[in-house]
């Protein structure tokens, strides 16, 4: 079964691995892909479906060091580089559009951070001089978090015109989306706080602007139930998160990709209750075999793959013969050159 083809809203794919986001920081500093990005994401075309590393809609956007952009036509331009070589490699690829929210630092993007509410974030984060505190973010006003929708459903079109297939929204592991759901991050007394109605509106807003402007079948989105960053607070998630699906699934949108775990009872809640496609990345289990049978089994119709990905370009290959796995070198994962980044070695060129 993880090798039989699927049709995600009509794109065909020819197997059920996706490879996960994966934030790599080695874009140039003004948010273009590197000339090494190309190569990357052709190395791994073998893939059911690629992801990209989380990709700013806006220069406020922006958290961490040497991360991509999609709002210049500049950044365009390198992304179509990109999806050019995924496609010419047969593979297929979505951008992941991430705003960083709050978690960020103004050494790397030259103001402070924003975020739902003026809510400074526990722990650190990497900047050109070292490891540095989160900062107390800039309150968006009403206005502003208007704006940041439109930023997103603007990215959405810049990717479509950079050649990809469609766009994920980054709900996900404690970035802006996710702070909009949160009871400690999400202070706001508008109709964006407050009420379970009015925490999951940004989300719902942002992915209706995105359906939108470029078709719900283009458009999925990533959620991690109680799994966020920066010491966010979801204790009414299991009032949120069936909340928000709901009112999502009436977007009729590609699919939801759920960061989840094999125990979690909201999750198996969340899976009965989505229409469409469900792509699960549940980093619960070690080996990326068993990790993609069990997800699978428990009602998974696509299961996503990070480090496994990161280390081994022909994934599919190697799971479907049971070879050797690669293993990820993490000293080498955020920036550098191409070592940890092209040069992993390749059992195999053809696809799965």
């Amino acid at each position: 079964m993880p090798f039989s083809p699927f049709s995600l809203a009509g794109l065909q794919l020819p197997n059920r691995l996706v490879m996960a986001p994966m934030t790599r920081s080695r874009s140039y500093v003004d948010g273009i892909p590197s000339s090494l990005t190309a190569l990357y994401y052709a190395q791994r075309a073998s893939a059911g479906l690629i992801i990209t590393e989380g990709v700013q809609p806006s220069q406020d956007g922006k958290g961490y060091m040497n991360t991509p952009g999609l709002y210049t036509d500049e950044q365009v331009a390198g992304w179509r580089e990109v999806t050019d070589a995924v496609h010419a490699a047969g593979g297929r690829i979505f951008a992941q559009i991430m705003h960083s929210g709050r978690i960020g630092h103004p050494d790397n993007t030259g103001a402070l951070p924003i975020g739902p509410s003026a809510v400074r974030p526990a722990g650190q984060i990497f900047t050109p001089s070292g490891l540095q505190d989160y900062q107390t973010p800039r309150e968006l006003t009403t206005a502003q978090v208007e704006s940041a929708i439109q930023d997103f459903a603007d990215a959405a079109a810049r990717a479509v015109d950079a050649g990809f297939e469609g766009i994920e929204l980054h709900g996900a592991n404690g970035y802006l989306i996710q702070q909009f759901l949160s009871q400690n991050a999400n202070l706001r007394e508008d109709y964006f706080g407050g009420s379970v109605e009015n925490r999951i509106r940004f989300a719902v807003e942002t992915a209706r602007a995105v359906a939108d402007r470029i078709g719900a079948s283009r458009v999925g989105i990533r959620l991690s139930p109680g799994v966020g960053a920066g010491d966010l607070v979801e204790e009414d998630r299991h009032e949120v998160y069936p909340a928000l699906v709901s009112e999502l699934a009436g977007l009729d949108l590609a699919y939801l990709h759920l960061v989840t775990g094999p125990s979690d009872d909201l999750n198996q809640e969340i899976r009965k209750s989505w229409p469409n496609t469900l792509i699960v990345n549940d980093p619960s289990v070690g080996d990326p075999a068993t990790r993609v049978a069990q997800s699978l089994e428990r009602g998974a119709d696509l299961v996503a793959l990070g480090q496994s990905f990161l280390a081994n370009p022909d994934l599919p290959v190697r799971l479907r013969l049971g070879a050797e796995l690669n293993q990820a070198d993490f000293g080498s994962a955020f920036g550098g050159d191409h070592r940890g980044y092209t040069d992993y070695p390749v059992l195999a060129l053809h696809s799965a």
